[in-house]
């Protein structure tokens, strides 16, 4: 266990550091924008494709844990959508709730992955990510569109057009395609990939450090406190118990409960303020689940003796 807290203590030092940035001014606001573009357009996108591209994804690894973090969030998802009566939020804070209770931020998951787990483990959880991609970004578009603010000027090309052309999205396509065609390791291009990648995860952290927003948790504490107990506390047994029913083994189940306890994405953020979701509101949901993160990642890999 002390092996695993050291492990995971510079993953949230570095989002301290981040968060500390933006709020003592080190860095103009100005900057982080052109910063969290370079990550997201080019740095995550040179991690994946070759982690991916690499990946052992048969047996009781990858897969399993794959399969069981789409089925956990397809069942939230269709629970947050049958209990939007009883949800009393206007629609573009609905849209918030949805998008924190199955969006969720690799640039925390993946380095506690590495220190948990190490290179094989992160292999596998970047297959993971590839499969949760898709199926997250489709719902929370269909969701926002629904409910977000002033978005009936949206056609359904415009949509489609906005969800392929995520990089993220095209680098876990990318990244299978070569994996499925057993495209063998290329000298020059893989290790330029992996160079790149290299710098993603370190610079992810303090990036999403940076985008840390306290402002709307006190004012709307009961709503950010009820997605981030599903976040955290609910989903992580789900997904482990569904990794445990496809057949995964040891270090597939703690990646699925890592998955499931990795916190809201700071991309929700972005998206909530592009089309119409309750921006502050999914700040919120992010910063308390990234704090909340810290806290529950050690208990849960001890009570599930994955550590």
């Amino acid at each position: 266990m002390n092996g695993l807290f050291a492990g995971i203590v510079p993953v949230f030092v570095l989002i301290a550091i981040g968060y500390g940035l933006r709020k003592s001014d080190f860095l103009p606001d100005a900057t982080w924008r052109p910063i969290e573009k370079l990550s997201i357009n080019l740095l995550y996108p040179g991690f994946l494709i070759p982690a991916i591209w690499h990946a052992d994804i048969s047996g009781g690894g990858a897969g399993a844990a794959g399969a069981a973090a789409v089925t956990t969030v397809l069942i939230i998802s269709a629970i947050t959508l049958l209990a939007k009566p009883l949800i009393r939020l206007e629609g573009p804070a609905y849209t918030s709730v949805f998008q924190g209770v199955i969006r969720w931020n690799s640039f925390v998951f993946l380095p506690v992955i590495q220190a948990v787990y190490g290179p094989d483990g992160l292999a596998q959880a970047a297959v993971v990510i590839a499969a949760m991609i898709p199926v997250t970004n489709i719902l929370c578009v269909i969701v926002l569109v629904r409910w977000g603010a002033d978005q009936r000027a949206m056609s359904p090309l415009s949509l489609i057009v906005a969800i392929l052309s995520n990089p993220i999205l095209i680098a876990c396509i990318v990244g299978l395609a070569l994996n499925f065609a057993r495209v063998p390791r290329l000298p020059g291009l893989s290790d330029t990939l992996e160079l790149i990648g290299g710098a993603a995860l370190p610079l992810g952290l303090i990036v999403a450090g940076a985008g840390l927003s306290f402002a709307e948790v006190a004012r709307r504490r009961w709503t950010v406190s009820a997605v981030s107990f599903v976040k955290l506390v609910v989903t992580p047994p789900l997904m482990w118990g569904l990794c445990v029913l496809y057949g995964g083994d040891a270090t597939a189940q703690g990646i699925a409960l890592l998955c499931g306890a990795a916190p809201g994405a700071a991309a929700s953020y972005m998206l909530a303020r592009q089309m119409g979701g309750d921006a502050p509101l999914m700040a919120g949901v992010v910063a308390l689940t990234t704090v909340g993160s810290a806290a529950s990642i050690p208990i849960l890999l001890a009570l599930f003796h994955l550590a």
